[in-house]
Formats: C-alpha cells, sequence, structure tokens
C-alpha cells in the first residue's frame, strides 16, 4: 500500500512535496534527536519527518507565526475563525469585490489566520506581499478556494502539532546554536537556490533577497555542523538554466551528492527556459 505523506496547507514556491513523495526522507538518517529545518517555507519536510523534537524555522515570518497561532488554540477554534470569517466576508471562489475588500482588511489588520485564509482565495494560492508588506495577491476566480482537501490537511497539520514537540521560529540561518546541537541531531537545509532566479528570493518583496555571499555564509555553517558530527542535508541545484554554481559544486567534493530527478516546470514562478535542473541533495553522511 502506498504511504500517505501529510502535505502542508500552505503553497509555498519551492516545495518540497513532491520530492517526499520520491523518498527524500528516506535519504535522511534514522533514529533523529532534534531535528532543524533550517529554511522551512511551507513545512511539508517537517511534518513527515520522524523525530523527537522539531524545530521549523524560516527567515519570512508568516508561516512560522501561523503555525505558532494554530499551535496554542484548539482545533475547533482554527476552524470557527475560518467559517467566521468565509461567512462574514461572503468569500467565494466567484466574489473578486469580497476577495479585495477582505484583502484590505487583513491588510489594514495583520491577523495571520485571515492570511491565510487569504491564500487560499489568492491566484494559483500564492503567498504575495509588497516591499511594504501589504499583501497583493490577485483574486484567483473559479480556481481557488477553502476546499475539502486544504480543510483536511489544516486538521491534520494542527492535530499533528498538537501532539508532538514542534517548535516555529523566525531567525536567519546564521542565528543556529549549533553548540546546542549534538551527534544525535540533523539540520536539514532547502535554502532558495542562487541560480535558478525564482522571484521570491530577488529581494523585492519587503524581504531581503539571497546572494552569493548567503550560499558561502551556508557552507562554512555546514562545514562547522560537520566539524561537530552533526549530520546534515542540503537541496539545491548545481545547474539550472545553463547557469553553473561553480562554488557549491567545489565544495560540494568533500561529502556525498545524491542526484534528485524532478524539474520545477510547474513551480509558481515564471521561467524562460523550462529546462531540468540538476538537483542533488548534499550529504556529510
Amino acid at each position: 500500500m502506498e504511504q500517505k505523506y501529510i502535505k502542508s496547507p500552505i503553497n509555498y514556491s519551492g516545495s518540497k512535496y513532491r520530492l517526499i513523495k520520491k523518498g527524500l526522507i528516506d535519504l535522511f538518517p534514522k533514529d533523529i534527536d532534534t531535528f532543524v529545518d533550517l529554511f522551512c517555507g511551507a513545512c511539508n519536510v517537517s511534518f513527515n519527518v520522524k523525530a523527537n523534537n522539531i524545530i521549523c524555522n524560516d527567515y519570512i515570518n508568516y508561516i512560522p507565526e501561523l503555525f505558532n497561532c494554530w499551535k496554542n488554540k484548539s482545533l475547533e477554534d482554527i476552524n470557527k475563525h475560518i467559517d467566521k470569517q468565509i461567512n462574514e466576508w461572503n468569500l467565494s471562489p466567484l466574489n473578486k469585490e469580497s476577495f479585495e475588500n477582505f484583502r484590505e482588511y487583513y491588510n489594514n489588520t495583520k491577523n495571520i489566520e485571515d492570511l491565510f485564509i487569504l491564500i487560499c482565495y489568492s491566484f494559483n494560492y500564492q503567498m504575495r506581499f509588497n516591499n511594504s508588506h501589504q499583501y497583493n495577491s490577485s483574486f484567483g476566480k473559479e480556481a481557488s478556494t477553502m476546499n475539502d482537501n486544504i480543510r483536511k490537511n489544516v486538521n491534520i497539520v494542527a492535530d499533528l502539532i498538537h501532539n508532538n514537540n514542534f517548535q516555529f521560529i523566525n531567525k536567519d540561518f546564521r542565528e543556529l546554536k549549533i553548540d546546542k546541537l549534538t551527534s544525535n541531531d540533523f539540520v536539514y537545509c532547502d535554502p532558495p537556490y542562487l541560480i535558478n532566479g525564482a522571484v521570491y528570493q530577488d529581494g523585492k518583496r519587503g524581504f531581503k533577497g539571497w546572494g552569493q555571499q548567503d550560499d558561502i555564509d551556508l557552507m562554512e555553517l555546514l562545514d562547522q555542523l560537520n566539524n561537530k558530527n552533526i549530520s546534515f542535508a542540503l537541496s539545491n541545484v548545481l545547474e539550472s538554466k545553463g547557469r553553473i554554481n561553480d562554488k557549491l559544486i567545489e565544495w560540494s567534493k568533500k561529502y556525498h551528492i545524491h542526484y534528485i530527478n524532478h524539474s520545477y516546470s510547474n513551480a509558481n514562478y515564471q521561467r524562460e527556459d523550462k529546462g531540468d535542473d540538476i538537483e542533488v541533495l548534499i550529504t556529510n553522511y
């Protein structure tokens, strides 16, 4: 029987859910004490890893904030808020005016639970902001809604984080306190990919972008983990659209490279060249 995996209710560029179904987590160590998801995004990896403690970190604050909110609310109250806002604002896949009114309301109040509801009615379920952190995704007419699958995933994830030792934090990856980690712990990194030109890493949407120095700093951090005998895995691409990450290739030679056969041609960001990326998982074990 095919194994069932937990899917985050949040749609997020670069999500690893498809790779999880293809066996990504099978490449992780067994018997993990503390699992650190250093660039957790929508937490698809964290929600499917078996560990005694799970730390989900992301520099973009919205997802950790939402999951912390759900962690501290009952499942009944989570669903009551969703139903209340949908009914009061008359949200539907056809009502653009109500969506835009609710978007304006969110931008004035910044209630994190309302942001999740907005995402569910946005074009391609995208989460987008301008430089002032005002939500600016457009309406997902006839396509985006709070459907049964999303509601099911909300309930599954809420139950999971209520009954397991999850921490959701919002820090720059350079702030990781590696002195508190041991050889029984495991750090997984899925950072923005330097060479693939994804729009969410360009630094023009209210958040710092990702550049060459960030890549270098992350590789130095992973070297430090290796020196402390702490296992790590790094998801990244060696080549994309003819561009090559030479520094990453050279650095990776001292570790183990697992090649992943997968293309992000269906991702939410637009690319002129739809060729496959050379995607890898780099491990020190």
